[in-house]
């Protein structure tokens, strides 16, 4: 065949396209970034439009300068944008927001040829860079402003001291305690979860098996269910599961695969929240198993029929 055509999936007879999913991936967002705004006021705001709009201008000048096709009509950059804001928090200033998104599009993204060349989630990769730039604004959170509290202690730095000062679980369930803008209201979180597995975006496997491995693991260590229970609904850890484990391009296509992608997601995030100085760990290790993915991939995939 003469010049064969190469690109990204979705294919042909899928059933979407990859502006569809992206903007499948856009609504299910919406709750959690409504929510934030709600919770935390304006200031929300303003953080999800400069992370959105320096990625779409990022990929768009990338674009130009490089002389590739124009590929911002895709929602790409919006979700990556969006996901690097509700993964901070709201006293995180806005020019360290907008030099993370132009990390996350120039660095992660556009530098390795652009959507499903990326060898790691670009917004997590971001948010791991931030992190280790500028700890001291991006680790933690931000307390609601409908919470009278002295300090933005979140709920995982309160575990740690004994519980003292925990908010209850239905506070926990609805977001009113410290966190990033998105990863704080689990019912918003879980209204895109049920959206993205009502389209077919996403499948249940990989979210539930990561968040119930930590959960297992605290069960076991901690020999509580209130303590699984909170480390499960704490820190960014459904959001994680639900809208960046997910990924299509840095993780497994198999589905043993992926599965084993979310086992190594909830240990790794077990082990730092237990045992290193972050309270939080869903980034690492959903970066550490996006760089481990090619080879679950190859371990797990099935051999044709006949084929050695």
């Amino acid at each position: 065949m003469a010049n064969p055509i190469m690109s990204a999936g979705p294919h042909i007879h899928s059933g979407a396209s990859g502006r569809r999913i992206m903007l499948d991936v856009l609504l299910a967002l919406l709750p959690a970034s409504i929510a934030g705004v709600v919770l935390f006021g304006l200031g929300a705001l303003w953080i999800m439009l400069t992370c959105v709009i320096c990625a779409v201008l990022s990929e768009y000048l990338f674009n130009v300068i490089a002389r590739r096709e124009q590929t911002v009509g895709d929602l790409s950059a919006v979700v990556t944008g969006l996901l690097l804001a509700l993964n901070l928090s709201t006293k995180v200033p806005l020019w360290q927001c907008a030099l993370g998104s132009v990390f996350a599009i120039v660095l992660v993204k556009c530098a390795f040829g652009g959507i499903g060349h990326n060898f790691a989630n670009p917004a997590i990769t971001a948010r791991v860079f931030m992190l280790m730039a500028f700890t001291s604004t991006v680790a933690g959170g931000a307390m609601p402003a409908a919470v009278d509290a002295v300090s933005s202690a979140t709920p995982l730095d309160l575990i740690g001291t004994e519980g003292a000062g925990l908010p209850s679980l239905l506070h926990m369930f609805l977001g009113l305690r410290g966190g990033a803008i998105g990863e704080t209201c689990i019912l918003a979180l879980l209204l895109g979860f049920a959206y993205l597995l009502w389209r077919g975006v996403i499948q249940w496997q990989t979210p539930v098996i990561f968040v119930g491995t930590v959960f297992v693991c605290y069960l076991l260590a901690a020999g509580s269910f209130t303590v699984a229970l909170y480390e499960a609904l704490a820190g960014g850890l459904v959001l994680g599961a639900v809208f960046m484990a997910t990924d299509y391009t840095t993780t497994p296509i198999t589905a043993e695969g992926r599965m084993l992608f979310a086992l190594g997601c909830g240990l790794i995030t077990f082990v730092i929240r237990r045992f290193c100085a972050y309270p939080e760990g869903v980034s690492y290790s959903i970066l550490c198993m996006n760089i481990l993915a090619p080879w679950l991939e190859k371990w797990t995939r099935r051999k044709p029929l006949g084929g050695a």
